[in-house]
Formats: C-alpha cells, structure tokens, sequence
C-alpha cells in the first residue's frame, strides 16, 4: 500500500498540474475564451487520430493478435457487458433526447484506462506489463472510438446520420491503422512519420486536461460541484461497475479454465482493473466542446472523479492483490 501511492500520485500529479494551468489560463485572461473550442479541436482531428492511428498500426498485427487472442476475446467480453451496464444504468440520469444522456452513457460505460491507466500500469506493473494491457486494451479502445464517440457528438438539434456520427475522424485514422497493422505496412511507414505520430499521440493526455482546466474556470466552481448525479456516476465508475466487471471476469476465467483448459493467470484481473476503475475520461470534455455541444457535466465528472480517485485506486487495488496476489512479471 504504502509503495502504491507514490506509483499512483505521479501521473495523477501531472495531470492535475496540467488542469490547474489549463484553470489558470483561463482566470487570468491569457487565452481567449475561444482557445477551449481550439483546444477541443486539435483533440479531435489531431491528436486523438494519431493516437488510434498508432496504437492500432502497431499492436494490431496477425503475430500480436494470435499471442493474445485470448486476453483479446475477454477484452470484447467485458466492453460488450460494460456498455450493456451504461445503457441499463443512464435511463436513471438522462432522458434519451436529452443534451447530458451520451456523456452519462460515456461516462457509465468506459473510464479513463489510456491517459490515466498508461502511466499506472507502467509504474506499478511494469513495462512488459504495459505492453499486454495495451493489447487487452485493444477492443475497449476500438468501442471507445466509434459507438463512444459517436454518442459524444451533440446533435444541436439537427437530425444526423448515425452512419456519419460514427465515422468520424478518430474512428477513420483507427481503421486505417487496423489496416495498416494487420497488412504489415507499418513496416513500410518512414520512421520520422511514427515518431511524429507518437509525438503527437503523447500530446492528448496533457492538452485533454488543459482543456478540462479550461472549462471547469468558464463556469461559476459551486455550480460545476452541485451536481448530485455526478457524485454518484463517480461511485459507480470508480468502485461499483469495477468490481461487478471483474467479478464477471473471475466467473469468465474460471469457466475457460475448467470447460476449454485455457489456463487463464490472475494477471488478466490487473489489467480489467487499470481498464475499467480508472476515473471518468477526457473525452466528455472533448467531443462535445469541438461539436459546439455543453461540456459543464463533462468538466464536473473530470474533476469530481479524478479527485476521488486518489484514494478509490490504491484502496480498491490493495484489496485486489490481498484477495487474487500481485502481477506475475511473466
């Protein structure tokens, strides 16, 4: 416990430095008040295409995808219950029609396991570790980027097509790097052009919290910690939906240990953990400020549940090694 603190607090830390200056910027009158939308903006059409881009041109080949089929199935088990819950659970905070009903399904559905379970897996697990979280990763991310967003992109009372909700430009850059992955023409891809892409994909935590900052400072700060819904949202993401998808999981592994002799280890528990009881994504904020939609719930959830979680995630994670062990460096 005492080890895991520190390892937590780093990136945390950073985090919240970022959201602060992104807070401070805006109180003091250095950015316009237009620099959240340009923010939002450079998110959308740069920084999150070059991260699902890249993450997918190189972890998803046939040599990767045959090593961890099975860490990947249980992935696609477990964001198929995951949005299964969200969609059970936003009726009892939004209406369908309503501006809020996709930040709170976002927000039910998937917690912040790249920006935020990156660095924690990194520090904690170590880095062969991170490697197979972000295979597991790998199904969650490839939700998160087509039906995630898509209920992120505000309609402003306009009547679209989900088709063109869905195929927006993160989605588009991660198909093209399934393609890219899986053909073997990552291979073909000029190193200074990955290297940009890496430079750029590491740009999206930070600015994301800048702009959380941003517009967390637009609104009066009682109004943006009023909100009742979004203190149980937190709960819900930070300790209740985590353990409810981990029990499944242990039920999943057990049950492909006895029936299929698949020899499943406990290490899959870690990395469900980092996946899913991380606090509340970015991407609240982001979407529906570049697509001139509210992001005030967004912000809200950004800071309740990111502030809560300093002590849900060490607790709820010294309980997980007490009952199933530490990872297994493998």
């Amino acid at each position: 416990m005492a080890k895991l603190i520190p390892a937590i607090m780093n990136p945390m830390l950073v985090l919240f430095l970022c959201m602060a200056l992104g807070f401070l910027l805006h109180k003091i009158h250095i950015l316009p008040d237009s620099a959240g939308q340009v923010m939002a903006k450079l998110e959308t059409y740069v920084f999150c295409p070059a991260l699902s881009f890249g993450t997918m041109a190189t972890f998803f080949t046939p040599k990767t995808i045959k090593a961890h089929a099975t860490n990947l199935v249980i992935g696609i088990l477990l964001v198929s219950l995951a949005v299964f819950l969200s969609l059970l659970l936003v009726r009892f905070f939004a209406r369908k029609k309503s501006k809020d009903w996709g930040v709170y399904a976002y927000a039910l559905a998937f917690a912040n396991g790249g920006y935020m379970g990156d660095p924690l897996v990194q520090m904690i697990l170590g880095s062969s570790a991170l490697s197979y979280y972000k295979l597991f990763y790998l199904p969650i991310n490839s939700v998160i980027f087509t039906w995630g967003i898509s209920i992120l992109v505000p309609d402003n009372g306009k009547k679209t097509n989900p088709i063109k909700k869905i195929l927006n430009v993160p989605t588009v850059a991660m198909l093209a790097g399934m393609a890219v992955g899986i053909t073997g023409a990552v291979d073909y891809i000029p190193s200074f052009c990955m290297t940009a892409m890496n430079s750029l994909s590491s740009c999206m935590g930070p600015v994301a919290m800048l702009l959380a900052g941003f517009t967390v400072a637009s609104y009066p700060f009682g109004e943006i910690l009023k909100n009742k819904k979004v203190y149980v949202v937190s709960l819900l993401r930070l300790i209740i939906l985590p353990t409810l998808l981990i029990t499944e999981l242990l039920g999943i592994k057990t049950l492909g240990n006895l029936l299929f002799d698949l020899n499943i280890n406990n290490n899959v528990l870690h990395l469900a953990f980092f996946a899913f009881a991380t606090p509340l994504g970015m991407n609240t904020i982001v979407f529906p400020e570049a697509y001139g939609g509210d992001s005030k719930t967004g912000a809200s959830m950004a800071l309740i549940s990111h502030t809560l979680c300093v002590l849900s995630i060490p607790i709820m994670y010294a309980i997980l090694c007490g009952i199933f062990g530490g990872y297994q460096v493998l």
